[in-house]
């Protein structure tokens, strides 16, 4: 379970990462108020899952999802660059995030 909830709070990282784009500094009320509410869900939820998980595991995979999201969808949503290069690092983002979902250990 602990892992469940940790991908879910990478994916709210990923949803509020984005929303900060769209907040225009916090100068638009929906978005911003979205995007905190997204903040405030992550964190809570990488808390419960760092209850049964390796602090240093959890925090790497969130942290690790939620660049790896904000990176693709960056790409998708804001037309930011595509390179051999950067889609290579990405890769190895993403290796990096299931090696440790496989070596870090947790009880649930």
């Amino acid at each position: 379970m602990s892992w469940i909830l940790l991908v879910v709070a990478g994916l709210l990282e990923v949803c509020w990462a984005i929303g900060l784009k769209y907040t225009e500094g916090f100068t638009r009320l929906v978005p911003s108020v979205l995007t905190v509410i997204a903040l405030a869900a992550s964190v809570g939820l990488l808390s419960i899952a760092a209850r049964g998980l390796p602090i240093g595991t959890a925090y790497a995979v969130w942290v690790g999802i939620g660049a790896l999201g904000a990176a693709l969808l960056g790409i998708v949503l804001f037309h930011e660059p595509v390179t051999a290069a950067r889609l290579f690092f990405l890769v190895l983002l993403f290796v990096a995030i299931v090696g440790l979902k496989f070596t870090g250990g947790g009880t649930h």
